[in-house]
């Protein structure tokens, strides 16, 4: 169910639409809009006693919402959701951690990744962080080309128990030493809730990755830290189930989520996974949360990353997340799919044109 409040409903009349809907044991979750504040209501296993709701001073009407994800549909908010990561609006709540480097950093002004606006956002970096020296030279990098957020794995969730699991507390210093020096927000991912809080506290952007689709938990977590939140979707996981591992997350009051399709296992062996391009107007229909895609793990080589990046800003996504690396065959974590920063620089450039002669609205990281 759905509370349209009237426009012009004050904040004392909100307060008490709420109050009411806790003592029928329900759950409200505020949803501020352009023209006026929607309030919906989960929890309840059977119908609710509108006409308690309904004589409210302020109340608009009660909408039904037929979706099982309710928080995540257009039904609830019509008009698009933009998540703003960063600048300003990123307010990392811990002391300064002691630097990975003596050397002290050039201060940038930073400036704010936003998506679901006017415009397509892209975040870029390498898999894996691996040192200070080697994570500047592609932040600056990608920055130049017009990124506006850098990402890196501190911790990572490998398959082989053998394999690079990232520097953990280390990396999460690099990733914040980067943002000091380039002024880009940085995106890095959680796996567990005690690196969910140190990632809440030291970046900008949590990330959920595939195999934390579904993790509840997790997501949970995730929704109650307040930090804007990248969801992306599981290796085997339906439409459905996909936006309902992000109703999680709003469920506990955080609207700051982007989706992001990363590929799916069928029955293609031709790379490693199949990127369902269909999910990204498909979303854009249903939900009004940005999404963006992740041609580099759908890929798994870096050879099919631009030409599935091109489709992607075709099909309607508010962006990409890439892996760059300066040296990809000496990567520590997903060479093979990561582009040069040549290769990086050349990409952007086509997605310029294609966005121009789209009207999909400017680069955000471009001047003017």
């Amino acid at each position: 169910m759905l509370v349209v409040m009237r426009v012009g409903a004050t904040p004392k009349e909100i307060k008490t639409t709420v109050s009411a809907i806790r003592r029928m044991g329900l759950k409200p979750n505020v949803i501020p809009g352009a023209l006026r504040v929607a309030i919906g209501i989960t929890g309840n296993r059977g119908a609710i006693a509108r006409e308690r709701l309904e004589v409210l001073p302020g109340v608009a009407e009660l909408v039904p919402v037929t979706k099982p994800y309710k928080l995540v549909s257009r039904e609830t908010k019509p008009e698009d959701t933009v998540v703003t990561v960063g600048g300003r609006h990123s307010a990392v709540g811990s002391r300064p951690s002691k630097r990975p480097s003596s050397r002290k950093p050039k201060a940038e002004s930073p400036k704010p990744a936003v998506f679901g606006a006017n415009g397509f956002a892209v975040i870029a970096g390498p898999c894996a962080v691996e040192s200070l020296k080697g994570a500047l030279v592609v932040a600056k990098a990608v920055k130049a080309a017009g990124a506006c957020a850098f990402r890196g794995g501190a911790y990572k969730p490998r398959t082989s128990p053998y394999s690079f699991q990232g520097l953990g507390r280390k990396g999460l210093d690099i990733l914040r030493a980067v943002r000091e020096e380039t002024g880009l927000p940085v995106v890095t991912e959680a796996v567990d809730p005690e690196s969910l809080e140190q990632v809440a506290r030291h970046a900008d952007m949590i990330q959920i990755g595939a195999r934390n689709m579904q993790n509840y938990s997790l997501l949970r977590l995730a929704g109650q830290s307040r930090r804007p939140v990248l969801l992306k979707r599981g290796f085997s996981a339906t439409f459905e189930e996909f936006l309902m591992a992000a109703e999680y997350i709003l469920s506990e009051g955080n609207y700051q989520v982007v989706l992001c399709e990363r590929g799916v296992r069928t029955f293609a062996d031709y790379t490693r996974s199949t990127m369902d391009i269909s999910l990204v107007p498909a979303v854009r229909k249903i939900s009004h949360l940005p999404i963006i895609a992740d041609p580099s793990h759908a890929a798994g080589r870096r050879d099919m990353v631009p030409a599935l990046s091109r489709a992607a800003l075709a099909a309607g996504a508010h962006g990409l997340i890439l892996e760059v690396h300066p040296e990809p065959d000496r990567a520590l974590s997903d060479g093979a799919q990561s582009l040069t920063l040549e290769g990086f620089a050349e990409l952007m450039g086509s997605l310029r044109r294609i966005a121009a002669a789209m009207g999909a609205g400017p680069m955000p990281n471009d001047e003017g």
